[in-house]
């Protein structure tokens, strides 16, 4: 005795899955334009501009804008993980990316001197720079499921 394709379509897990993934979507565009919004944000607060020195060929610029980039995508990946709504990313993803990006602003003030050796071109300052940024990240994800 064979399913007919409407028995298929019925199911609990066709149901599921048709009112779940647009709502996957939707919760998906918003972590990315928050993470976009964060990036870009970080850009107008740094004193050396990276994206004009990615451009230019800067291998550090690009290590630590890369930095950047996963340092703010970590704790927004366990905030979209952890929030229930639209309502819920959004909040919490502000206040995430607000965090991360204060945390970013001390991290470049402690390691003094980095943003001209990255200007530079010196890669090792980058690298340095990318795990302090990583580090914060791991440690702000860790307190959103605390």
């Amino acid at each position: 005795m064979g399913s007919t394709f409407s028995d298929i379509l019925s199911s609990p897990e066709i149901q599921a899955f048709a009112s779940g993934f647009p709502v996957m979507v939707l919760h998906l565009i918003a972590t990315f334009v928050l993470l976009a919004a964060g990036a870009v944000v970080y850009g107008l607060l740094t004193p050396w501009k990276e994206i004009a020195l990615i451009r230019e060929g800067n291998s550090a610029a690009s290590v630590a804008f890369g930095g950047v980039l996963l340092g703010l995508a970590i704790p927004l990946a366990v905030s979209l993980s952890v929030s229930t709504s639209l309502r819920d990313i959004v909040l919490w993803g502000i206040a995430t990316l607000v965090l991360q990006l204060l945390a970013f602003r001390i991290v470049d003030a402690v390691l003094t001197g980095l943003p001209q050796r990255i200007q530079e071109g010196e890669i090792s300052a980058a690298v340095l720079l990318v795990a302090a940024k990583l580090a914060t990240a791991l440690v702000l994800a860790a307190a959103l499921t605390g």
